[in-house]
């Protein structure tokens, strides 16, 4: 590949920004991948009755048997992808990847669904379970809230048998192959 030749932005020509659009290319192309990556990651984890990774294929599995569209169940199986990147704020920085590609709903909901998951287990840490209610005006409240209860917090079940990751690696990909415009 060719390299661009600028020391500054400012400095760089037309031909330096074909270079750096192809490098996005390439990077948006290897997106999938990088987050089926952090999937497998949480497949290490044994602390739950199940690994993290099955808790994420558990969630998209009843979202997509429920008849959610595919974008849904995409959000579904990605939700905790980057929790070992930012355990307390790992909605968020899933949410901030897939932003470009995703609905304005489907974004809040990622970056919220932490504290709303808190409401099923505030209590145990001697936190405030209601904390999600000071969003009761967001369009998207309602939303995330089903999304906490009947595909997040019920999907620690070994006995659930979930899709396999294969059966959502089409959606995925599709959902980050959207045409987008940088913000």
């Amino acid at each position: 590949m060719e390299k661009m030749h600028f020391t500054r932005m400012d400095q760089g020509t037309d031909e330096d920004f074909q270079i750096l659009k192809q490098v996005h290319e390439h990077t948006l192309k290897e997106l999938p991948d990088r987050l089926f990556g952090l999937l497998r990651d949480l497949g290490k984890d044994t602390a739950y009755n199940i690994t993290r990774r099955d808790h994420c294929l558990q969630s998209a599995t009843r979202a997509l048997r429920d008849g959610k569209d595919e974008e849904y169940v995409v959000v579904a199986l990605l939700h905790d992808a980057c929790e070992t990147l930012g355990p307390f704020n790992h909605g968020e920085v899933i949410a901030a990847i897939l932003r470009p590609f995703i609905s304005r709903d489907n974004y809040w909901m990622l970056a919220q669904h932490g504290l709303f998951q808190t409401y099923f287990y505030a209590a145990h840490l001697g936190l405030d379970p209601n904390a999600r209610d000071k969003f009761r005006s967001d369009p998207a409240y309602e939303q995330t809230i089903e999304f906490c209860a009947k595909y997040d917090e019920v999907s620690f079940d070994p006995a659930y048998k979930n899709e396999p990751l294969s059966t959502f690696e089409p959606m995925v990909r599709r959902v980050l192959s959207k045409d987008w415009t940088p913000p």
